[in-house]
């Protein structure tokens, strides 16, 4: 049952149709979507029609149907929601499955940026689990995303993930919204998913629904208001400001909007949708900002709002101290290079002893970010030197890094699931040393074959424990 005080609060805003609205929230239906990775390609096509609802199950999922999320070139509904945990092109970070709303943020990006992505810098400011920073990797694949979640355990979650869709132009950092005023002018784009009361997810998460009061509405909108007047010093002038909740909320959305524009001067934008995406444009009282609603009875997707300024004043550029990362010694640098054959715009550090590649014209990005943050992840982990040895590091099996020269072994599902288990597999005529499981032509992680033995190491901490 939806709180009376929650439906009485929207019976004013604009696309809130009351019958519709709660005959979706009865009706127990859900939207299962997925975004795809742009760089990862799973080998073979019926892939989708053959996900089990467990690993033990033999029969294919019934008419299971694949459509495009319209806003979002990668993105795509399924008709039935299969067993993610048991699909290994799941593990390999093929795909990322995220809410359809959320995935506006791709088209956000095609009318404010466009195309034009080279070496620009972007900050997902309250990133965890991952999605939208997945989603700003792929879009901003020449450019550098600073990936930020204050919650340490969160923080972890986000760089799994972050892990398992591979790409080289995420730094993961774990710090509170104030610690970037430092970096004044640094960021070309800051996404903030703010925090919020969570009514637009009560469809999905029924807790949420427990949780809800309209005390909780103010405060959240007084810490969204805190973490813009947080940030908002590190977005340059002409940079772009992305603003969105999972809420229904006048408070928590147009009127923080309004916020913004009064306290900070940034310009309004208006987006160009199509008629019958269904997606309900607003106008803030007080400014007249634009920003835009779903609503689950109106389109596929979760409830959710997002607007875009631009920032008119301001700094776009400015001295940065740097902090100098530890460097590999010329031996270790020559054992290093020989293992890995990386391609020869990557640089190497060390964290700890793990020897991490990064493209060399985000050197000094990192270096300037590990002053003034605490950094969980940068770079891509590629291996630790024990004597003459070296151990790979699962990050690069996941990376889009070159790993044409390590042996490959291409296992089925059910061998694949033992991996990802962590138990033991058989691998016939396989050759002693450092080898990459490959299902579906995409790589799982490493196994290390023993004249006697095949040592799997997968990491125990991400398998699957599920029968």
């Amino acid at each position: 049952m939806l709180p009376l005080s929650f439906i009485q609060s929207l019976q004013s805003v604009k696309g809130f149709q009351e019958d519709a609205f709660i005959k979706v929230h009865q009706s127990g239906e859900q939207v299962t979507s997925v975004r795809m990775h742009p760089f990862k390609h799973v080998a073979d096509p019926t892939h989708w029609t053959i996900l089990p609802n467990s690993s033990n199950a033999q029969e294919n999922l019934p008419t299971l149907q694949i459509t495009d999320v319209p806003w979002c070139s990668l993105g795509s509904y399924l008709s039935t929601r299969p067993s993610f945990t048991f699909d290994p092109v799941f593990h390999a970070g093929a795909y990322y499955v995220q809410e359809a709303s959320s995935m506006y943020l791709w088209y956000v990006l095609q009318q404010t940026i466009g195309n034009n992505t080279k070496n620009i810098r972007v900050l997902d400011l309250c990133a965890a689990p991952g999605g939208k920073t997945t989603l700003l990797a792929s879009y901003c694949k020449d450019g550098l995303v600073v990936s930020n979640e204050v919650i340490k355990q969160r923080a972890q979650i986000l760089v799994e993930n972050v892990t398992k869709w591979g790409m080289d132009n995420v730094v993961v950092t774990n710090n509170d919204p104030a610690h970037f005023q430092q970096l004044t002018g640094y960021f070309d784009v800051i996404v903030i998913d703010a925090p919020c009361s969570g009514s637009g997810m009560f469809r999905k998460d029924k807790q949420a629904i427990d949780e809800w009061s309209e005390e909780h509405v103010k405060l959240c909108s007084l810490r969204q208001q805190r973490i813009v007047d947080d940030v908002l010093p590190a977005l340059k002038e002409g940079g772009w400001l992305i603003y969105s909740t999972c809420s229904y909320s006048e408070l928590e959305n147009e009127a923080c909007i309004d916020y913004i524009v009064e306290k900070h001067g940034l310009q309004t934008f208006a987006l160009q949708n199509k008629h019958d995406w269904n997606i309900v444009e607003t106008i803030s009282k007080k400014h007249q900002a634009y920003g835009y609603r779903f609503y689950p009875n109106a389109l596929k997707g979760e409830g959710f709002f997002i607007a875009a300024l631009q920032k008119t004043d301001g700094i776009n550029h400015a001295f940065y101290q740097q902090q100098s990362l530890v460097k590999p010694s010329k031996q270790e640098l020559v054992q290093i290079n020989d293992f890995a054959q990386l391609k020869s715009d990557f640089t190497w550090f060390k964290q700890q002893d793990v020897f991490k590649a990064v493209q060399q014209n985000w050197l000094s990005d990192i270096e300037i970010l590990a002053k003034q943050l605490y950094i969980k992840k940068a770079g891509i982990s590629i291996g630790i030197i024990k004597g003459k040895d070296i151990i790979p590091q699962h990050e690069w099996a996941l990376s889009l890094l070159s790993l044409a020269h390590m042996p490959v072994y291409e296992v089925s599902k059910d061998t694949a699931l033992q991996y990802l288990k962590r138990k033991d597999i058989e691998l016939s005529n396989a050759s002693v040393g450092w080898s990459l499981i490959q299902y579906c032509g995409l790589f799982l992680g490493w196994v290390k074959v023993l004249p006697n033995r095949l040592n799997n190491y997968y990491p125990q901490e991400w398998r699957i424990l599920k029968e």
